[in-house]
């Protein structure tokens, strides 16, 4: 399983890759996999302020729906408009195409809370 080491994790299976003022956040494989293949997503409203772990999307799969969570607060400014038409990106590039949205966080410090790599790991063993 890929759990690239530039992003920060949360427990509840979101990604978070800061860039610039901004985080961009999806799932992680884990949780694609877990899913199975994903049909629909309902995405934020742009604009939409959340706080940390507000579920804010939803991803649904053949098997599920999903909440997804925001892994800081701050203001929605940007969703993946491709999934609306694609919603596979998710499986077939969680880390990357497959990303969901992008937060202006209220606090960029606010990540230092979160997982990193080998803490997410971790807490997959322990059966998060």
């Amino acid at each position: 399983m890929d759990i690239p080491k530039d992003r920060f994790y949360t427990k509840t299976h979101e990604w978070a890759l800061p860039e610039g003022d901004t985080v961009l956040v999806g799932i992680t494989d884990y949780a694609q996999d877990a899913l199975g293949d994903v049909v629909y997503v309902e995405l934020p409203e742009v604009g939409r302020t959340v706080e940390a772990g507000e579920a804010v999307a939803v991803v649904e799969s053949v098997k599920t729906a999903s909440d997804i969570y925001a892994p800081v607060a701050g203001e929605v400014v940007e969703v993946n408009l491709a999934l609306e038409k694609s919603p596979e990106l998710i499986n077939q590039d969680p880390y990357g195409e497959g990303w969901i949205f992008r937060l202006r966080p209220r606090d960029m410090a606010d990540l230092d809370g979160l997982l990193d790599a080998s803490g997410y790991q971790e807490a997959l063993e322990a059966g998060a």
